[in-house]
């Protein structure tokens, strides 16, 4: 088996301590890319040396066969299956890999000692029931986005493995950019359940004009890249897809009713190369590892849950995968904000929302701005983009520094020690990749920190990441516009 990554050791050992402390119901939150497999493996043969016997749900009949590969992975066999005619059939087995499809039309539930609950957040009845006829019973729910309504009155302890921005600055996850090249009119579309009503959000959605710059904008931006479109329901999916086909794209399409057949052979064009595009409808937001390096957003959302499941199917490393790009059509993130900064501390107990000195609401993250220019999202406090270098005008002389704040995927924190030399040593980094004078970095460094370079901070250099080869890129862009202004008043002066 691999190697637990620290922070998924911890977690293990905060849910067995949760659990040997009376809290029977932990909830384990860990964002896309976290290991949960892994993770989920870990706990499973901690049960087994103790004779103990696991059911872990998966959600729907199609991660099934997924969830048991995944476990076999990690070297666990012995494995059953609880769904209808499945060929891993076997009640013998001390872990059973259940549907909840299955489950729900059965009146007598699994023998267990321990119940494993992926996808948690979905909150199932049966599951519910189940938890409730069954208080001894310890339950471990496993989940990216654990903000459920009414999540707490199920799970009693929220243990946070590792968030998306903690991933990303590990390097676990990729880096993203964010472009919104248009703005569809929700005007009148209404809300349930926390949502936009699918109907309404479809019609509004499903126009010429806007399926259309979904496609021109990809071929514009989408550097032709493997991608991920998320549309609102089928018909919308289908427009996509034809307008696709007209621009010469090589597209792919799938939604609930797809058979796992003709799901294993698109993934197999879409891997190889023959497929650039796939839209699809609602169904390749959990339990997908593709390699996706663009993601559209062409399906508004008002669930955090939803967007985030939808953003982290790109957020996946792989091989030479730089960042993801994410193409957002629908204004979520200037809604929501970036994925990278949507966190809570604590689960849903249902109740209203109210601020005290010993309760307080959590302050959401300050919401991103777009670029006039070209389009892209930038986090408050980011001057010049990163990506073109425009820099809005001025209205006022005086002139602001961020100090000793790092901006990170577009929350600005306190930059520590190691964030420093990281800087640093990319710093110099890409200035020996571009054959440039390395002491520039001593330079970049104190323009970005406000502060020179500690004499303790090594020199070794290292690679740069998509964000400080931006950042160095939207200085020089700055640089060189300002020597352009200094030159046009210099000749100004001579000529009168």
């Amino acid at each position: 088996m691999r190697e637990l990554r620290d922070y998924q050791q911890t977690a293990i050992d905060l849910v067995w301590r949760s659990m040997a402390e009376g809290r029977r119901r932990p909830m384990l939150m860990m964002a896309t890319g976290a290991g949960k497999t892994r993770t989920a493996a870990e706990i499973i043969n901690r049960a087994l040396a103790k004779g103990k016997r696991v059911v872990m749900t998966a959600p729907a009949i199609e991660l099934i066969d997924q969830t048991v590969e995944a476990l076999w992975s990690e070297g666990i066999q012995d494995v059953g299956v609880i769904q209808a005619q499945h060929r891993l059939t076997d009640y013998s087995k001390p872990v059973q890999v259940a549907s909840v499809c299955t489950l729900e039309r059965r009146k007598r539930l699994p023998e267990a000692d321990l119940v494993i609950v992926d996808e948690a957040h979905r909150q199932s009845k049966t599951i519910t029931r189940w938890m409730a006829e069954n208080e001894r019973l310890p339950f471990i729910g496993l989940s990216a986005t654990p903000w459920a309504k009414g999540l707490a009155k199920q799970y009693n302890n929220l243990i946070i493995a590792a968030t998306t921005q903690q991933l990303i600055r590990r390097g676990y996850l990729s880096p993203y950019r964010v472009y919104a090249p248009s703005h569809p009119d929700l005007t009148g579309v209404r809300t349930i359940a926390g949502d936009y009503d699918e109907g309404q959000l479809a019609e509004a959605m499903d126009k010429p004009v806007l399926t259309a710059d979904v496609v021109s904008t990809w071929i514009k931006l989408g550097e032709n890249r493997p991608t991920l479109c998320f549309a609102v329901n089928r018909a919308h999916a289908r427009s996509l897809e034809r307008d696709f086909q007209r621009a010469g794209v090589s597209v792919g399409y799938v939604d609930g009713q797809t058979e796992r057949a003709e799901r294993d052979a698109l993934r197999e064009a879409f891997e190889s190369g023959a497929i650039r595009v796939v839209v699809n409808v609602g169904v390749l937001t959990t339990g997908v590892d593709w390699d996706v390096r663009c993601i559209i957003l062409a399906r508004p959302t008002k669930s955090e849950m939803l967007y985030v499941q939808i953003i982290g199917r790109g957020l996946r490393l792989a091989h030479g995968k730089e960042d993801c790009l994410i193409l957002d059509h629908s204004d979520t993130t200037l809604n929501l904000g970036f994925v990278s900064d949507i966190h809570h501390e604590h689960l849903d107990d249902g109740s209203a929302k109210k601020s005290s000195s010993s309760q307080r609401a959590e302050k959401p993250a300050p919401l991103p701005k777009e670029c006039p220019s070209c389009h892209r999202l930038k986090p408050i406090g980011v001057y010049a983009c990163p990506s073109c270098g425009f820099e809005p005008k001025k209205v006022q002389d005086i002139e602001t520094r961020q100090g000793d704040l790092l901006p990170v995927a577009g929350k600005q924190i306190k930059a520590t020690m190691e964030d420093k030399q990281a800087w640093y040593s990319m710093l110099i980094g890409y200035q020996r990749q571009a054959g440039k004078n390395e002491g520039q970095a001593y330079y970049l460094f104190k323009d970005k920190f406000g502060v020179f370079p500690a004499a303790t901070l090594s020199k070794a250099p290292l690679p740069p990441t998509p964000e400080v080869s931006n950042y160095v890129k939207s200085r020089n862009i700055a640089f060189a516009k300002m020597k352009e202004k200094e030159r046009k008043q210099q000749e100004a002066r001579h000529a009168s």
